[in-house]
C-alpha cells in the first residue's frame, strides 16, 4: 500500500480497509507505523477531528490535525475544511474503557513521515502525483501527500493562456505536477512541462484540417484558439465570438520555425469546457524541457 499519497488515495484500498476494520489492525498498525486514512465525520468546538472507523470511534486531537497547528502556523480553518473529506493519520493510542474503545490519531505524524521519507528525498524536476483541492485566481492549490500543501501558479499550468485555473482545473482532479523546489517552507511546483511541447503537440494537426478548440482570448489581431492545452492558434479577427466558446477551426497553415498556426473560424458556439489534460510525462525527473522546435530561433525552456 502507497502511503505518500494525496488524501483519499488509498481510502478504498483492500488493505487500508483491513486495518481500520477491527482492534487487532489497529494496534498492528500501530505498532508498525503504517499510515492509514478514513473520513473525518465532524469537528468539535475545540477543533479536534471525530472519525467513525469501522472498529471503533477515533479522534485526531487538535494539536495532531496537521503540521504546523501547534507552532500557529497553519490556522484551524485547515482542519474545520476536513470534515466530510478523508483524512491521512498514524495510530497514536488506544484507550479502553468499559468495553469501549477510542483511538488516537495523528494526521501531523502521517505528514511528518511523508515529508522525511518521500517529498524531501525528491530532486527538482521530479513527475508527482497531487490532488486538486482549493482553486484560486492566481493559482491551484493541490495535495502533494497525506494533506501537505502546495500551489501550481496560473503561469505553470500551460503555455496556452487561460483566464482561470477552473479552465483547466475542478477540485478534486487527480493531476500530476513538476517540482521546482523547495525553501525549507515551500513546495515549488509546475505542470505545463507535461503537456507536451509544441512540436508534440502540433504533430497531432495538418494544415487543411478543421478541428475543434477553445477561443481563450480576441485580442484587436486576432482570436486565440486553444488547439491543446500546450498549443494555440491565432485567428483573424470576428464579431460575435467570446472567450470561453468551443469554436471548430480551419487549419491554414503549421509553422515550426515561427511557433506559429493560422487558423479559419468556421463556427462557434457554447458548450460545457474540456478539461482533460493528456501527459506526455507520467513520471521520473525532468532535468531540462525544451518547448519550442529545435528549428526554432526562439527558445522556450525550463530547467530544474
Amino acid at each position: 500500500m502507497r502511503s505518500y499519497v494525496p488524501e483519499g488515495g488509498i481510502i478504498n484500498n483492500d488493505e487500508n480497509m483491513g486495518y481500520i476494520s477491527s482492534i487487532s489492525g489497529l494496534y498492528e498498525a500501530k505498532s508498525r507505523g503504517i499510515i492509514l486514512e478514513a473520513r473525518a465525520e465532524s469537528c468539535t468546538s475545540s477543533h479536534d477531528l471525530m472519525l467513525s472507523l469501522p472498529a471503533c470511534r477515533a479522534v485526531i486531537p487538535r494539536e495532531e490535525c496537521a503540521l504546523g497547528i501547534a507552532e500557529g502556523k497553519t490556522k484551524d480553518i485547515a482542519i474545520i475544511s476536513r470534515v466530510g473529506k478523508p483524512v491521512s493519520f498514524v495510530v497514536k493510542d488506544i484507550a479502553e474503557d468499559n468495553g469501549e474503545a477510542t483511538a488516537v490519531l495523528s494526521r501531523a505524524e502521517a505528514q511528518r513521515q511523508c515529508m522525511e521519507n518521500y517529498l524531501l528525498t525528491l530532486e527538482n524536476g521530479s513527475v508527482i502525483d497531487a490532488a486538486v483541492t482549493h482553486i484560486e485566481q492566481f493559482g491551484c492549490f493541490v495535495d502533494i501527500g497525506c494533506g501537505i500543501s502546495s500551489m501550481i501558479p496560473i503561469d505553470a499550468v500551460s503555455v496556452s493562456r487561460i483566464s482561470h485555473p477552473s479552465d483547466r482545473f475542478t477540485v478534486g482532479d487527480r493531476i500530476k505536477a513538476v517540482l521546482k523546489g523547495w525553501d525549507g517552507e515551500k513546495f515549488y511546483l509546475s505542470h505545463k512541462e507535461l503537456l507536451g511541447t509544441w512540436e508534440e503537440n502540433a504533430q497531432r494537426f495538418c494544415a487543411g484540417e478543421t478541428v475543434k478548440g477553445i477561443v481563450r482570448s480576441i485580442e484587436p489581431y486576432g482570436i486565440f484558439i486553444e488547439l491543446a492545452p500546450n498549443l494555440a492558434g491565432l485567428a483573424e479577427p470576428r464579431t460575435e465570438v467570446f472567450a470561453g466558446q468551443t469554436a471548430s477551426v480551419y487549419i491554414k497553415s503549421i509553422n515550426p520555425e515561427k511557433m506559429k498556426i493560422k487558423l479559419i473560424i468556421v463556427d462557434t458556439y457554447d458548450t460545457s469546457p474540456d478539461r482533460n489534460c493528456e501527459y506526455f510525462i507520467t513520471g521520473g525527473v525532468i532535468k531540462r524541457w525544451r518547448y519550442s522546435p529545435a528549428v526554432c530561433e526562439k527558445t522556450i525552456e525550463s530547467v530544474f
